[in-house]
């Protein structure tokens, strides 16, 4: 994964000016949602998309928008490389786990009542 550093430059503020801007049109496409509360579910779920996509698309011009979707597909590329589990080894790993919970549950439930037995025996 390489990695690269954001350095500010002089548009810093046109950078803001553009967060701004995403997170105004995220906020009022909530806020027609809302406020279209008479109109059908279609539309007022279109204009939260479309206020969604238009806010995205703002933010993807920004140098942090860039590196939050270089971020996604660096991570998309590292999840590819993993090596999964085959079906037998998950069952069997489950198997161990519930086992060990039951064992460590009887043994807990064997000191506990022994704990309570000295405890009886002594207070009376």
């Amino acid at each position: 994964m390489s990695e690269k550093t954001i350095e500010p430059s002089a548009s810093s503020g046109l950078e803001s000016a553009k967060i701004g801007l995403a997170i105004i049109l995220l906020v009022g496409g909530i806020a027609a949602f809302y406020l279209l509360d008479k109109q059908p579910l279609f539309m007022r779920v279109g204009a939260l998309l479309a206020a969604l996509l238009a806010a995205v698309g703002v933010m993807y011009m920004t140098a942090v928008g860039k590196s939050i979707w270089q971020f996604a597909f660096d991570s998309r590329v590292e999840v590819r490389k993993m090596v999964w589990p085959t079906r037998q080894e998950t069952t069997q790993t489950t198997l161990v786990v519930v086992l060990l919970i039951v064992v460590i549950g009887l043994f807990m439930w064997g000191v506990d009542s022994l704990l309570a037995w000295i405890v009886r025996s002594i207070a009376g």
